[in-house]
């Protein structure tokens, strides 16, 4: 009776990868609950709100286009950045301004990969982390990669399963539906856990936390509140737009075509 060798390994199989999943959802649901308080009686830079949306590129994309909207950088059109002013006012401005380089020109593409991976943008990704608004690498990955393996074992159930099903029966009195029947087993086992993560399992941005994404939205909200104030406040509102949606915020037609260079 080799479908019998066959079911145990789908057991096995199905039983292993619910039991990843389901120490990766203890876990989150761990974090979960330290997020209950992180973040209360933070504000959000308008930097941190640009990492938490959209990682350490949106970073640069934000300096940038601050910059360029004061006119200490010019953004060509066609793809190229240029200093007017050396002097950067912070630490993100200072990597950007090293990142063009001591000519004070560079392609866009380019000067925006350094300022990402510079010193400030993983000082600051740091002191998100262990404020409880951003999420580690891992803890971005871990239940995502439980999830898939699940996925993977139902599938592997349905195909042991199938070959069980084809197999002749070896003189056995086993109807084929009783065969089928053990296969569901696993099967259930696995589509349960799937049907549960998806319920219980606290859903993650790409970069930010749970309690990051609150102040997110918060800052969002304050943003929309504040965008007819003139002056300061809309500046103020439209860099917060650039910083929790990205360049698409962008309302000036030539900035926008320099960074569509900018993967490039």
């Amino acid at each position: 009776m080799f479908w019998v060798l066959l079911l145990l390994l789908s057991w096995g199989v199905a039983g292993a990868a619910c039991t990843r999943l389901r120490l990766a959802a203890v876990r989150a649901a761990a974090v979960d609950t330290g997020d209950a308080i992180a973040g209360r009686g933070h504000d959000l830079t308008l930097y941190e709100a640009a990492f938490l949306s959209g990682g350490p590129g949106r970073v640069a994309d934000l300096t940038m286009v601050s910059m360029a909207r004061q006119r200490r950088l010019l953004l060509a059109h066609t793809g190229w950045a240029t200093v007017v002013d050396p002097r950067g006012r912070d630490e993100m401005e200072r990597s950007v301004i090293g990142a063009i380089g001591p000519g004070g020109q560079s392609r866009i593409a380019p000067a925006r990969a350094a300022a990402a991976a510079a010193d400030a943008v993983r000082g600051l990704a740091d002191r998100l982390v262990s404020a409880g608004l951003a999420v580690p690498d891992g803890a971005r990955t871990t239940v995502a990669a439980g999830v898939r393996q699940v996925r993977l074992a139902a599938v592997f159930v349905l195909a042991v399963g199938a070959v069980a099903l084809l197999m002749p029966t070896g003189g056995t009195d086993m109807p084929r539906g009783l065969v089928a029947l053990w296969f569901a087993l696993p099967l259930a086992l696995t589509m349960s856990c799937l049907a549960i993560a998806r319920v219980e399992v606290h859903p993650y941005a790409r970069w930010a936390s749970p309690a990051g994404q609150r102040l997110l939205g918060a800052l969002a909200r304050r943003a929309d509140g504040t965008g007819g104030a003139g002056g300061t406040a809309d500046d103020r509102s439209y860099l917060t737009s650039v910083a929790v949606l990205g360049i698409r915020a962008v309302g000036e037609p030539d900035l926008r075509a320099a960074f569509a260079h900018r993967e490039q």
